[in-house]
């Protein structure tokens, strides 16, 4: 039985089966955050701007400098800008926690908050994706960028559900002051962890990377294809939704913080979750662009769907599909990526795909947050679901390597 066939190839090694762990406990310990502090927004403020705002200020800095990030993985120790992330995470958490014990939380400080946590995220997201290339063989690859998309959603799914229960028994400063503490063992674990030294590329420059990247790369349709594609989808809906999902269960009639918030809040995780543990085990849906491409098309139909449902179960159902449909097509994307990535680049290429498929998100707070609070949220996402699907559709038929 080969790499591309056998069930759960890459964690048949060792190391990336910890990494595996690894990376969902921080994804774990940035769910959780997200939502106690979502909800303690919501509570305070009642602002779908501020929910919009949450949006754009994690994803900018995507925008901005994940190219940069990705070439500081090239050059220096990924183990390292990895946890210099993970620490300004924690940072954040502590500044939560010290301003809802004293009361003092006021919106600005919420802005400044939401752009650090932005930040440490784009420091730790391309160098973690180089750091697999470091700990797996090249025909485990598909596997292992799928099953790290796994852990992203396996942390997700984790987090409504632990964080439901942290912020119901210690309360949201508590609470949240305990989830900085969640990110220490990961944190200590890349100290010593596995590393294959590299020769390191040229200096890495800050401006003028996003052309030269896209220059290097603009011939490989693989690549070109799959970067407009999660970029076209980041940009039009995005996660934007996530931060809206207060008053989405409000409107359900779930918006008391309990246990139905937390499911909503995670059905797509769970969605997600069983869509890489299905298709690993059977070792189904290997990289191709047009697999890709249909499955975002499902991607949209669910989220524009779930918009308009009335019905909390059909809504926990539909989150439920758009998440299995979305870790299909974007793990999809990013194996095509970083399998047709020029390796002395790779950490630039990676960063270029982050900025497309995390940093145009940003924008989403614009037509699915900030929109929520001119036309409603439910008619905002509905829109921005036909839009994308028309674009897709566009792209499917003129992107296609071999059109």
């Amino acid at each position: 039985m080969n790499a591309t066939t056998a069930s759960f190839p890459a964690l048949r090694e060792p190391v990336f089966r910890r990494y595996f762990v690894g990376a969902a406990s921080l994804m774990m310990a940035d769910s959780i955050e997200h939502v106690i502090s979502y909800w303690m927004m919501w509570q305070k403020f009642q602002s779908p701007a501020l929910a919009g705002f949450a949006v754009i200020s994690h994803w900018v800095p995507f925008l901005l400098f994940s190219i940069w990030s990705g070439g500081l993985a090239d050059r220096y120790d990924p183990r390292r800008v990895i946890q210099i992330g993970m620490a300004v995470f924690m940072a954040v958490s502590v500044g939560w926690g010290a301003l809802f014990l004293a009361d003092a939380l006021e919106m600005w400080h919420a802005a400044v908050l939401l752009i650090f946590h932005g930040l440490g995220g784009v420091l730790w997201g391309p160098a973690a994706q180089v750091y697999i290339h470091d700990i797996v063989e090249p025909q485990t690859l598909p596997s292992a960028v799928r099953l790290f998309a796994t852990s992203r959603w396996l942390g997700l799914l984790m987090g409504p559900a632990v964080g439901g229960v942290i912020l119901l028994a210690l309360g949201p400063a508590y609470g949240i002051l305990f989830n900085a503490a969640l990110y220490l063992p990961f944190m200590l674990w890349l100290w010593k962890a596995p590393y294959r030294h590299r020769h390191a590329p040229p200096t890495v420059r800050r401006w003028g990377e996003v052309l030269a990247t896209w220059t290097a790369v603009r011939d490989n349709r693989a690549i070109t294809s799959m970067v407009l594609l999660v970029g076209g989808a980041s940009f039009i809906v995005g996660n934007a939704y996530q931060a809206q999902m207060p008053e989405f269960a409000e409107h359900l009639a779930h918006g008391d913080g309990g246990f139905t918030y937390s499911a909503l809040f995670g059905a797509d995780a769970a969605g997600a979750l069983c869509a890489g543990l299905a298709l690993e085990a059977r070792g189904l849906l290997p990289p191709r662009p047009r697999t890709a491409f249909l499955l975002a098309i499902g991607w949209c139909l669910a989220i524009g769907s779930f918009a308009a449902a009335k019905s909390y179960p059909l809504a926990l159902a539909l989150l439920f599909c758009a998440g299995f449909l979305e870790l299909s097509f974007y793990a999809m994307a990013q194996a095509l990526v970083q399998m047709n990535a020029p390796s002395a680049i790779r950490g630039r290429v990676i960063g270029l795909f982050s900025m497309s498929a995390l940093g145009l998100r940003s924008f989403s707070g614009v037509t699915v947050g900030l929109a929520g609070s001119l036309i409603g949220i439910h008619l905002s996402l509905a829109l921005a679901a036909a839009l994308l699907l028309t674009l897709i559709v566009a792209m499917l038929w003129t992107m296609l390597p071999g059109r």
